[in-house]
């Protein structure tokens, strides 16, 4: 009998060997992804000062930004679990903030690339999304940040400890964390103009990360946050065929569907959606309602 347990010992000792051999290979990975430098040349983008541009941007930045790094935008924990942590950064140029700090390049390339000044992805920065701003939108969303009022509050650098570093290589989190390596950085998209229209609204549902939660052909799905439940499906194969646009824009605006039924704000993030206008949000459900009629993709 002793020898049997010792054997036991022996082969659960191996394992746990093997274990964190794999988690240190796979930690390794993570880290030389995060380190990587990203060599990514100037974008043309010329930044507006006048009142209506920065009106502009304004609009944009409550309507998508404000959701991670709050109201005031000086930044919050954003994801704090036994794995790591991670915080939105604080926009302002007060005491914390990068406001003070960013040149106007900075902007874009954390924006519009996910790449921080000193050439490094950023994490969990949706850039695979704001990769679609135009660059009349990006110029006038870096203009509204450069007026920010500075709000004093001290940020942390994001850190994965060796399991969280480990779970990132092995897929766990999706591939929204190291954005950088998802962005096409040598091309840009076609925008379309600016109307009431499904074209404008698939550039509306592009930058908002509508598929990051609902899927990419928008038939349902699951974000890669741990604590997400299903989203629905979107397309015409799901609950919106019987909804007008009226009830969708309600919808957004009040957090509470057409049969009653209320949106968690941490799951669906209707309390920054209501930034957007009637017309915006008639084109986002025009382009919705213009979608084929998929059955619904249950993660």
């Amino acid at each position: 009998m002793k020898k049997f347990f010792k054997w036991i010992g022996i082969v659960l000792g191996s394992l746990l060997v093997v274990i964190f051999i794999v988690l240190f290979i796979l930690a390794g990975q993570s880290s030389a992804r995060m380190a990587r430098v990203y060599e990514i040349p100037p974008d043309d983008i010329v930044i507006p000062s006048d009142a209506e541009s920065v009106a502009r941007g304004e609009h944009w930045v409550k309507a998508e930004c404000i959701g991670c790094h709050g109201d005031d935008l000086s930044g919050r924990v954003f994801l704090e679990a036994g794995f790591g942590y991670v915080d939105a950064k604080n926009l302002t140029p007060g005491q914390g903030g990068i406001g003070a700090e960013f040149t106007d390049q900075d902007w874009v390339r954390a924006i519009r690339h996910g790449i921080s000044p000193e050439g490094k992805s950023l994490i969990i920065m949706p850039a695979q999304n704001t990769w679609y701003f135009s660059d009349e939108d990006l110029g006038s969303i870096i203009a509204y940040l450069k007026t920010l009022p500075p709000v004093d509050n001290v940020t942390r650098e994001p850190n994965f400890n060796l399991l969280g570093k480990a779970m990132l290589s092995a897929g766990m989190f999706g591939n929204s964390v190291i954005v950088a390596e998802n962005i096409s950085h040598d091309t840009r998209p076609d925008y379309p103009p600016v109307a009431v229209s499904a074209e404008y609204g698939s550039y509306l549902v592009n930058v908002s990360a509508c598929r990051e939660c609902h899927g990419p052909d928008l038939s349902g799905g699951k974000s890669a946050d741990p604590s997400a439940i299903p989203a629905p499906n979107l397309t015409p194969g799901g609950e919106l065929i019987a909804w007008q646009t009226a009830d969708f824009i309600n919808t957004l605006r009040t957090g509470v569907t057409p049969f009653g039924h209320k949106l968690d704000p941490l799951q669906m993030p209707w309390e920054h959606f209501r930034y957007f206008s009637d017309n915006e949000l008639t084109a986002i459900f025009m382009y919705l309602q213009s979608q084929p009629k998929l059955e619904t993709t249950i993660p």
